[in-house]
């Protein structure tokens, strides 16, 4: 935005300091300069005003302000005072705002008997210099009061006002006017105009009409001072593609109270420039003025932020020059054009940007470090995950959502979306294995791959549970690729558990419970609840080959699933370490005939209670079916390893053990050892 330096001089009875030096000063401490611009006899600032500061920095006076309190110079703004004639403005013109929340403000003068000229060289220089083309002493008036005020202003021709009647209205559909510049327009409901009684007058906010332009036959002139809606004024000049100085400043927020203001200084400077009575008072028509904000000034606060402590006088007088009142109570009263200050910290600012940051000397902070507090939740997902990922998983992030297919399959307890993107995204997501299972149908040819795929993902999942959505984290994988998928993924949960701190687990019959929808997810036949000190924390086993076929799935697939919140509870850094026994071990090996039914469990059991300390480990080395085996029997083969922590064991005393071993292991009907 460009401002003559020139015109800022004129608000000062001293000298301001030089072009480039006050260039300087105004980038440390309000606005960049971008440039200084050579125009005739002037030098021009082209300055990068923020956004925050439209409503008291798009004017030279509010740029001659910010110099005022930079620089330590008095500010002299010019007389808005005018001396009004005899007759009453309702006389000559009516107004009307039909809905002010399009228009919170509207404020007009008329001035009788104008005489339409050339402006003076200096006016004329000044809006050169600002960029904008001089035009007649009326026009010109309202650019150079709207460039000095920041103000947006515009004259109606008063006789050239249908039935002497503005009315602030939106357009109506296929509604046309031609503007000043000879370009025509088409309106609609969307588009707010200043019409008279027949027609369009102007594009509130934007530009004039043709119809009620000022020309060298106008004697009467009505003058306009408005506050528009911005968002209004933006979506306007966006459907129009019309940008002008006004809507440029009505887009950003303007200061209602500014109105009147400016509408007293135009018809004060028209009154000099052309002549003409100034009637009796204004038409102005708002819901309110704009309230003064009151903030109490901290200074303990001030000096606490800015690290240096600033006398209260100085903290006044900075204040003071930006157009702030303050009494010695601290008490400050913000003006209307300065929205961007709405508590104790804008105004700690506004002191240190005057003062200035590079007198603030540069000290170490004095705090007190504290550590973070501790989040379980992130320990324990970072350890899990790193667990799965040193055992042969790659972890997947999937969307939070389902396809209709998959979720009408589940049908239950599912929350779908207000406004679904698609099919494929219908349902938020009740498991994590049905995303699993998708990044799977997604590749082609698996059942031909050699390699195993293992992936896995910890996210959140989500039920509707009595109008209401529940939310929770899960840790859900899946392997493929292997004939032994079931126990290598049981290895993997051991693995798991035991890394996070937790020893007594154990692997029970399936029961869905009280989730019936578990149910369409696993092959009860292959599966088992995962427990904790006997409680369920989750699931492993095959899935049903009928959610296999329904997600494009054509292998067997074994999965976990394990709710998180639960698993978190039982987590431990606590770990119990047993010296190595410094006497041998000796290994026997056992294979028991028994029926299909009996778990492995059930077997372990037996040879760890008979065996008791002296049984160092036993592993599940051979499972057999089929064969030469009769129809419902299976062949499980363990190794035994024994030792002891206190002497060197016997040949005799291991087969002695081992031989009880055996013999309550045929205490069960239908089971055969076979040495």
């Amino acid at each position: 935005m460009l401002f003559s330096y020139e015109w800022l001089q004129s608000f000062f009875k001293k000298k301001l300091p030089a072009p480039e030096k006050l260039a300087e000063i105004l980038t440390l401490h309000s606005f960049e300069v971008e440039e200084i611009k050579k125009n005739r006899n002037d030098l021009v600032f082209d300055l990068d005003i923020t956004a925050n500061r439209a409503a008291d920095c798009f004017s030279h006076i509010g740029i001659a302000r910010e110099c005022a309190a930079l620089v330590n110079l008095k500010l002299q703004i010019p007389d808005c005072k005018i001396k009004e004639g005899k007759e009453e403005i309702k006389n000559f013109i009516k107004a009307e705002v039909k809905d002010k929340k399009d228009c919170l403000r509207y404020t007009g003068r008329v001035i009788k008997g104008i005489k339409v000229k050339e402006s003076p060289k200096h006016i004329k220089d000044r809006l050169k210099s600002c960029g904008l083309d001089p035009i007649n002493n009326i026009v010109d008036a309202a650019n150079y009061v709207m460039l000095e005020f920041g103000q947006p202003l515009h004259v109606f021709d008063l006789d050239k006002i249908g039935d002497s009647k503005i009315i602030v209205r939106r357009a109506r559909n296929n509604e046309k006017i031609e503007t000043l510049d000879d370009k025509a327009y088409k309106l609609d409901e969307s588009i707010l105009v200043i019409a008279d009684s027949k027609k369009p007058l102007a594009i509130a906010g934007m530009k004039g009409g043709k119809g009620s332009a000022i020309d060298s036959k106008t004697k009467n002139i009505f003058l306009e001072s408005a506050n528009f809606d911005p968002l209004l004024i933006r979506k306007t000049s966006k459907k129009l593609a019309l940008k002008t100085d006004a809507s440029f400043r009505f887009e950003h927020g303007m200061d209602s109270n500014m109105t009147e203001i400016a509408v007293d200084r135009l018809a004060n400077l028209i009154n000099e420039l052309a002549g003409g009575e100034i009637a009796k008072h204004r038409v102005d028509i708002f819901s309110g003025k704009t309230p003064f904000k009151k903030i109490k000034l901290d200074l303990r606060q001030a000096e606490k932020l800015l690290g240096i402590k600033i006398s209260k006088n100085e903290v006044i007088k900075i204040l003071k020059s930006l157009g702030f009142e303050i009494d010695s109570s601290l008490q400050v009263k913000v003006p209307s054009n300065r929205p961007d200050i709405k508590e104790n910290y804008d105004l700690i600012e506004e002191i240190g940007r005057i003062y200035g940051y590079e007198k603030i000397k540069p000290v170490f902070p004095i705090l007190e470090l504290m550590p973070a507090h501790k989040n379980e939740r992130i320990v324990w997902k970072k350890r899990a995950k790193n667990i799965l990922t040193t055992s042969g998983f790659f972890e997947v992030y999937n969307y939070s959502f389902i396809s209709k297919k998959a979720g009408d399959y589940l049908n239950s307890n599912l929350v779908e979306l207000e406004n679904p993107f698609s099919e494929q995204f219908y349902y938020l997501r009740p498991n994590l294995l049905i995303n699993l299972l998708d990044n799977i149908s997604h590749k082609e040819n698996y059942s031909q791959r050699k390699e195993k795929i293992q992936i896995f993902e910890l996210g959140t999942v989500f039920k509707e549970k009595a109008s209401k959505i529940e939310e929770k984290k899960m840790l859900a994988g899946v392997i493929f690729g292997d004939t032994n998928d079931f126990y290598i993924l049981k290895g993997v949960i051991d693995n798991l558990l035991n890394g996070l701190g937790i020893s007594d687990i154990f692997y029970d019959n399936f029961e869905a419970t009280p989730d019936d929808s578990q149910k369409a997810l696993w092959n009860l036949n292959k599966s088992a609840e995962i427990k904790i000190n006997g409680k369920e924390i989750g699931f492993l086993g095959e899935l049903s080959s009928r959610v296999l076929s329904v997600l494009g799935v054509k292998i067997s697939v074994v999965a976990f699933e394990i709710d998180f919140d639960k698993l978190i509870k039982f987590c431990s850094e606590e770990q119990e370490y047993l010296a190595i026994s410094k006497f041998p071990s000796a290994v026997r090996d056992v294979a028991i005939l028994l029926p299909s039914r009996v778990r492995v469990a059930d077997v372990l059991n037996i040879i760890n209670i008979t065996g008791g300390d002296l049984i160092q480990d036993v592993d599940l080395f051979d499972i057999y079916e089929g064969g030469k085996l009769a129809e419902g029997r299976k062949s499980l083969a363990f190794h035994i390893v024994f030792q002891s922590q206190d002497k060197t064991l016997s040949g005799k005393e291991i087969d002695k053990l081992f031989q009880k071993i055996i013999k309550a292991l045929e205490e069960n009907a239908d089971w055969e050892v076979r040495k």
